[in-house]
């Protein structure tokens, strides 16, 4: 174990990294995971193009370690509750779901509603977990998970997060080298979780939806990550799905991905194939995929 190279978020780890997080662990041991995630950043210089330490990813990995019986980490301070899983579950009990149809002009204005921590969030990965085919499962690094909304009602969700690292029906559009990836791969972000509630059938939504998405995620995510991104991604399963919506919202189509996880660069992991779509959020999005015009960036400390 000691001698092996690991990968992640885009990060090489050796044997020595390994030993730092132990070491640190043992100075200072009052320090809470995320506490220990923080320091490790500013050992290692992990941060954000923004210069923001990588707290999340670096929590991950810690904890992908501790899994694999690599490290032992502080407890987790503080732990669901049985009755946090009891209001988890009496979520859909406070809801009463009617049909709702129509077009979506009947329902103007649509929005869309970031999900913060706390009940908005619980509420939204509780909706994504029971009605999307996927479920809710973990995504590494960045994301931004919203409520799609018709004035105070909630008809769907969405979450936007992590690029996949090795598409190559992408790259080849792009033009891009793998030392180009390497280092702006955070300029894309991929639409992993969308769902229209079940019990909705309003004409034209989902396109509505994305649309509004792609006017308005750039500037979330300059604020909550202090860059922004300018190429959406999405995977479509074309056994369940014909994506319609995005079609219908301009999404482009490259084609087929190869059947492996966003980060099996080993070419180990064997899934279901799935069409590729991508959207550009501002004409010049090759030349700052390619390093050659800069992309949009804020100082932290402004």
């Amino acid at each position: 174990m000691d001698n092996t190279i690991r990968v992640f978020s885009g990060r090489t780890f050796s044997s020595e990294d390994i030993e730092l997080i132990r070491w640190t662990k043992n100075k200072y041991p009052k320090l809470s995971r995320i506490e220990l995630a923080r320091t490790l950043c500013e050992f290692w210089e992990w941060t954000t193009p923004a210069g923001l330490p990588k707290r999340i990813q670096c929590v991950e990995f810690l904890e992908k370690l501790e899994s694999e019986g690599v490290i032992v980490l502080p407890p987790k301070r503080h732990k669901k509750s049985a009755a946090s899983k009891t209001e988890k579950e009496q979520c859909f009990d406070n809801n009463l779901f009617t049909e709702i149809t129509g077009s979506v002009k009947d329902f103007d204005p649509i929005t869309l509603e970031i999900a913060r921590q706390g009940t908005s969030l619980k509420r939204w990965k509780a909706y994504v977990d029971q009605y999307h085919m996927l479920g809710e499962k973990a995504v590494y690094g960045s994301r931004l998970q919203y409520f799609i909304k018709s004035g105070d009602l909630e008809v769907g969700c969405m979450q936007f997060s992590a690029s996949s690292w090795a598409l190559e029906a992408r790259e080849k559009w792009i033009g891009w080298t793998v030392a180009d990836k390497k280092v702006r791969l955070n300029l894309i972000v991929n639409n992993s979780r969308y769902l229209i509630f079940p019990w909705v059938h309003i004409k034209n939504l989902a396109s509505k939806a994305l649309s509004l998405a792609a006017i308005q995620l750039q500037e979330d995510w300059l604020r909550e990550y202090c860059y922004a991104p300018v190429l959406l991604e999405t995977f479509v399963d074309l056994a369940h799905f014909k994506g319609t919506c995005y079609k219908a919202a301009n999404w482009k189509y490259l084609g087929e991905t190869k059947g492996r996880g966003r980060m099996d660069r080993n070419k180990e992991a064997a899934l279901s194939k799935k069409a590729i779509f991508v959207y550009p959020l501002q004409k010049d999005f090759k030349e700052v995929l390619k390093g050659e015009n800069p992309f949009k960036a804020v100082n932290p400390d402004e």
